[in-house]
């Protein structure tokens, strides 16, 4: 990534065809741009503007919307124009064809107008992982907790700690300096440890939280199990609705678990289908029981399936909640059902419902907490428990003189502030930068 003051340019929306389509400048030639394209002496800043756009020789293009925005009142801090014109690939390729013959302009590069908001002061590092998660979201439970780093409200919550860790420094250094004298009332051990401890109890909730965050980006698991040819491939493609597994009456069809993803009344939710459980004697089968075995020990939730009251318990895992189902209710012969247990029939649908939101219901339970701001990638969890480590070191003042404690608030200053990038993070910055797509 480039990183001087040219004037970049990008088309902020889809390639494809659209109603309307989103091309943003951003550099010192914006105004020459305007003045050009708009044939306009000026554009007000920060108003919407109708009006025709022309070519670098004066030659029409397409009717549609101008801002302008003034630095450093704009996302990236620098002078913005954005253009809304029509949708069509012939419209969007003259207008940035004619972008590009500007002396000084040039296309941007992916996370360039982010990078820029960035080195100016706009967005932390933070927000700008935000932005790359709101853009990847696939459910309504991910764009959400995004736009909590997106908005900065996991940065505020960063800076308390901060604020705290500050203030901690403040205070030992003054013991530091006057250690010879009587110490000022707020200046003692016990407020660097007060301070410390509210540092601490902030970053351990954004780790917590984090841990949810995570689980957002990957998935709530739940894992189908049950005996050959209890319905558990036939349940998983009910309510994928498709044909995603294959299903027949030959016992041990699933040799292996499949993992599938479904945005679920807005939680992203996985489904794993998993081998019949049974004392398997060809080896393959064998090892695919053994493996999902193994794979439904880490998972959030078991649906187990049993085609009578005979539930299995012995294969479950400890520690993981269960709902137990009887399945095939539609074939006569089956015993009733016991009073712990759904019924469903994968065959004609019923109980898929009642199943669906028993489901939901635990999803919802299990991010109860992404509604409140939480670390959102690896990198800031690093960082975090980096700064919490430190801050462990410095409250285990037994013993210690105050220089290494000192050291030790040092640090975790220095972890947190990776966590947002006010310290020099130049090894993550293009990998952080380069997730973002052209016109971010």
């Amino acid at each position: 990534m480039r990183y001087d003051s040219d004037t970049i340019f990008a088309l902020a929306t889809g390639d494809s065809k659209s109603a309307v389509a989103i091309v943003r400048v951003s550099g010192p030639d914006c105004e020459k741009i305007l003045a050009t394209i708009c044939k306009r002496a000026m554009v007000p800043a920060r108003q919407v503007v109708y009006t025709n756009i022309f070519d670098i020789r004066g030659v029409f293009i397409d009717k549609g919307i101008v801002l302008f925005f003034r630095a450093p009142r704009s996302f990236t801090g620098e002078n913005m124009v954005e253009f809304q014109i029509t949708g069509g690939r012939a419209i969007k390729s003259a207008l940035l064809k004619a972008l590009s013959e500007f002396p000084g302009a040039r296309p941007a590069e992916a996370g360039e107008f982010a990078r820029r908001a960035f080195e100016n002061g706009k967005m932390d590092l933070v927000q700008v992982e935000g932005l790359a998660a709101i853009v990847d979201a696939e459910t309504i439970a991910q764009a959400r907790h995004s736009a909590l780093m997106a908005f900065g409200k996991v940065s505020q919550l960063c800076e308390q700690a901060r604020t705290e860790l500050l203030r901690a420094a403040a205070l030992i250094e003054a013991l530091l300096d006057f250690s010879d004298i009587e110490d000022p009332d707020d200046t003692t051990v016990q407020s660097v440890r007060v301070a410390l401890g509210r540092a601490k109890n902030t970053l351990q909730a954004l780790c917590r939280r984090g841990r949810v965050t995570e689980r957002l980006r990957v998935g709530f698991t739940v894992a189908i199990v049950g005996a050959p040819n209890a319905g558990k491939s036939t349940l998983i493609n009910h309510i994928l609705q498709r044909d995603a597994v294959i299903v027949s009456e030959i016992p041990g069809t699933t040799r292996d678990y499949l993992e599938f993803f479904v945005d679920l009344d807005g939680f992203p939710v996985v489904f794993i289908d998993t081998a019949g459980f049974r004392v398997a004697v060809d080896p393959i089968e064998r090892i695919g029981v053994e493996r999902s075995r193994q794979r439904i020990r880490a998972v959030d939730l078991i649906v187990w399936l049993a085609e009578g009251e005979h539930v299995g318990e012995d294969f479950l895992p400890d520690g993981v909640p269960v709902i137990k189902v009887q399945s095939k209710i539609d074939l006569s012969e089956r015993q009733p059902i016991l009073m712990d247990m759904l019924s469903l029939s994968s065959y004609t649908g019923h109980g898929i419902v009642a199943l669906v939101e028993r489901i939901v219901g635990h999803a919802a339970s299990f991010f109860s907490e992404a509604g409140n701001a939480g670390l959102g990638t690896e990198r800031q969890r690093v960082a975090a428990n980096a700064a919490l480590e430190a801050i462990e070191r410095a409250l285990s003042t037994t013993g210690r003189a105050e220089e290494f404690v000192a050291e030790d608030i040092r640090a975790a200053l220095t972890a947190v502030g990776r966590v947002t990038g006010r310290v020099d993070v130049e090894d993550v910055l293009d990998e952080v930068f380069s997730r973002l797509c052209v016109g971010k």
